[in-house]
């Protein structure tokens, strides 16, 4: 298929919305609109904070079961299938979850929505990479993933401005009902999306396969396990440790999450921007080093000045981290495509079940949660080295046989 130069900005908009939405709604309204549910749902009755990190392990065991199964299914045309099949799991379980109190129900419908939220997150990320490269444009791919950030912030408000009149299983009912229509209209923009479902090489012909895993990617593979890990305890327990560490009505206690997605939302545009201006590889390393910082302050510096540092420091470089890394490693394998997409988000994905299940024994050990988060710097450390093994692209693709 010849490279296409002239895309109207109307139709770049239009596609980068719809996976943005896409993105909203999976990870917004169902994975991580779990995080400030789980103080409510704790209070409420419904699990203990150790179950909650249990119920948190499942979810991203789906997560990372989805994005396994989407290195299997990675061609264009299993995607245009699958797309709207996993957006319709989404829904199906997020209702489901509004209907029980039981823990190992709600341990089920989370494991089948991390599922369906692993394919979406790396198909429509990837579906949309490959149409933006046939189109000369893959520098703003970045800009799909300002999705999540809206999301962030859209699941802070929904479950703040519905906490006084819901309880329960009842708290999941705002992110059910919203979802509908922002899947269905995500998923017909994006199955329309003319990509041809080959590979071609730099010569015409068609590219069957190519190594996954050699000396230019397996650092950058080791650094992106290290980010998983690193930034999902913040991720996942921020509004829990402010609800340890702070006063009864703090203004923290609800406005850590929405720190984080206040931050979050120009992070997509602000990393492109960087990555654009100093190269991806410098970015990523920029990018580990300010999210260490973020993780570390909360554990160095309990109370509300550590979590509101830890609160802006990993909302605004997280997202960073997905996209630069995903540009970097279609650049040192251009061919790889949603393959390799989705062969790093099963990495993340593992990386962020480990987080939840970390965390949970060691409070059943007797540990503190902000002790905890010293896992986290401690994996953004390892990523920050390995991220000084990784080659540039162009120098990779130069080097002599």
């Amino acid at each position: 298929m010849p490279t296409q130069t002239s895309t109207p900005p109307k139709e770049l908009f239009s596609v980068l919305a719809a996976g943005a939405v896409v993105l909203l709604v999976v990870h917004g309204l169902g994975r991580f609109i779990y995080t400030p549910l789980l103080p409510y749902l704790v209070d409420d009755g419904q699990f203990s904070a150790a179950n909650g990190a249990a119920v948190a392990t499942w979810n991203y065991l789906g997560y990372l079961i989805g994005a396994m199964l989407a290195i299997w299914w990675h061609r264009i045309d299993q995607i245009r299938m699958l797309l709207p099949v996993s957006l319709a799991v989404h829904v199906i379980t997020t209702l489901a979850i509004t209907q029980t109190d039981n823990l190992t129900l709600i341990s089920a419908i989370r494991t089948l929505n991390g599922v369906a939220n692993g394919m979406v997150f790396v198909h429509a990320p990837a579906l949309i990479l490959e149409w933006l490269v046939l189109r000369n444009r893959a520098s703003i791919s970045g800009l799909v993933y300002f999705g999540v950030g809206i999301g962030l912030l859209l699941s802070s408000g929904l479950v703040t401005g519905t906490a006084d009149w819901l309880q329960g299983a009842q708290r999941w009912w705002p992110a059910a009902l919203l979802s509908i229509p922002l899947a269905w209209w995500g998923a017909v923009r994006l199955i329309r999306l003319d990509i041809p479902s080959a590979s071609y090489d730099d010569s015409g012909k068609v590219v069957t396969s190519t190594p996954l895993l050699d000396r230019a990617s397996i650092p950058l593979f080791l650094s992106y396990a290290g980010a998983g890990l690193g930034y999902i305890l913040p991720m996942t327990f921020l509004p829990l440790l402010a609800k340890i560490e702070l006063p009864s009505g703090h203004w923290l206690l609800d406005g850590a999450w929405v720190i984080v997605a206040l931050c979050t939302i120009p992070a997509a545009w602000i990393w492109n921007r960087v990555g654009g201006t100093i190269g991806d590889l410098p970015a990523l390393r920029l990018n580990f080093l300010i999210q260490l910082l973020g993780v570390l302050v909360a554990v160095v510096w309990p109370g509300d000045v550590g979590l509101f540092l830890c609160s802006v420091l990993v909302g605004s470089t997280f997202l960073g981290t997905v996209l630069l890394t995903q540009r970097i490693g279609r650049a040192l394998h251009p061919h790889q495509g949603p393959r390799l997409s989705a062969a790093m988000v099963a990495l993340y994905g593992f990386t962020q079940m480990v987080g939840p299940w970390l965390t949970k024994q060691w409070l059943e050990a007797g540990g503190t949660l902000v002790s905890a988060f010293g896992i986290g710097v401690g994996a953004l450390a390892f990523g920050l080295f390995f991220a000084f093994f990784v080659p540039r692209p162009e120098l990779w693709h130069s080097r002599e046989s």
